[in-house]
């Protein structure tokens, strides 16, 4: 490609750092090969735009990056697509990016990867009691009051995944090696087309109280709002896990903490209701609970996995004007 004819791209985001971590060095050279890259530290924060960049076609974001408005995107004139190094976009589009044509792509394929591997890693050891089990150890130093109890162990036991998700299907995928039976909730999908994702499609109270382990993987919408609350807790068996790395606004907090008052149930959670949790908050003493700070979405160098998502999407972009993974006003609907 002729240098000369290269689009002028901006990378706006949080930190030069940022942009380091998601592009290895190859991944760079060649952006830098489809696109004059132009780069610039943007945040709600920090909204100074350049005049140097009004001319530019593609806008690279990332996490931290400031909202598109009008008033920002007027920045740009020639703006033509926005390429997400992350995953939602709802906090960064507004109508006005559709209102002016400007197309939008989302990482959120490259970011589901790592969400559904700490999922089924979380799946694994709750089925085996090791959360609970390794607290108890290093609490008592008592090998033998430490070790799990009950009927614990992955064989032949019952996974409840909700929401058919790009998350939700990579982690059924995931399972498929495992003697896990999974059941699914999700309205959009029909008994023969959870059954070709290898789960049975069943209602909200039918998976709580068969499942062993309950995983939280739909979008937080108005309707998904507290989805599990306290009748929906009530419903889990003694010793189940609820697993969430979705939204904590799905999930009853305050429900959530009384069932673990009670010993009866477990909790993994990499997600809250608030965000974060102010000091203090039960859940971060609560023996049933486990907190892991956000970080099953990418981090080190799964980022990379994003960033080369990006590269790839701005190619596609420069070379047939299209996007794999776009989306469009109406997805906002329906997607996290």
């Amino acid at each position: 490609m002729n240098p000369q004819s290269r689009p002028n791209a901006l990378l706006a985001m949080e930190s030069p750092q940022l942009a380091a971590d998601l592009f290895s060095a190859r991944a760079r050279a060649e952006l830098d090969r489809v696109v004059a890259v132009h780069e610039t530290v943007l945040t709600p924060d920090l909204p100074s735009v350049p005049a140097s960049t009004a001319d530019t076609e593609i806008l690279i974001t990332g996490w931290g990056a400031p909202r598109l408005d009008e008033t920002m995107l007027s920045h740009w004139p020639r703006l033509r697509a926005v390429v997400h190094a992350a995953g939602s976009v709802k906090r960064l589009v507004t109508p006005a990016v559709w209102e002016r044509g400007i197309r939008v792509s989302s990482a959120a394929g490259a970011n589901a990867v790592p969400v559904a591997e700490y999922t089924l890693a979380t799946i694994l050891l709750s089925a085996r009691d090791v959360l609970r089990s390794a607290s108890d150890f290093q609490r008592t130093q008592d090998m033998l009051a430490a070790r799990p109890r009950g009927d614990v162990g992955a064989f032949d036991i019952t996974v409840g995944v909700i929401g058919a998700s790009r998350i939700g299907r990579r982690v059924l995928e995931l399972l498929q090696p495992f003697d896990i039976e999974c059941l699914l909730v999700d309205p959009s999908l029909s008994s023969v087309e959870a059954a070709e994702l290898g789960a049975e499609l069943v209602t909200l109270p039918e998976l709580l109280t068969r499942s062993r382990v309950v995983t939280i993987h739909a979008p937080a919408l108005p309707e998904t709002y507290r989805m599990i609350g306290r009748d929906e807790l009530a419903l889990m068996a003694d010793g189940a896990t609820l697993i969430n790395t979705a939204r904590g606004s799905l999930l009853d907090t305050d429900a959530l903490v009384d069932e673990l008052r009670t010993d009866r149930l477990r909790a993994v959670l990499d997600v809250t209701d608030p965000e974060p949790l102010p000091p203090g908050h039960p859940l971060f003493s609560l023996p049933g609970a486990t907190l892991t700070p956000h970080i099953a979405g990418s981090i080190g160098n799964e980022l990379r996995r994003i960033g080369d998502h990006v590269v790839a999407e701005v190619q596609r972009f420069v070379r047939t004007g299209e996007l794999a993974d776009e989306v469009t006003s109406p997805d906002l609907a329906r997607i996290a």
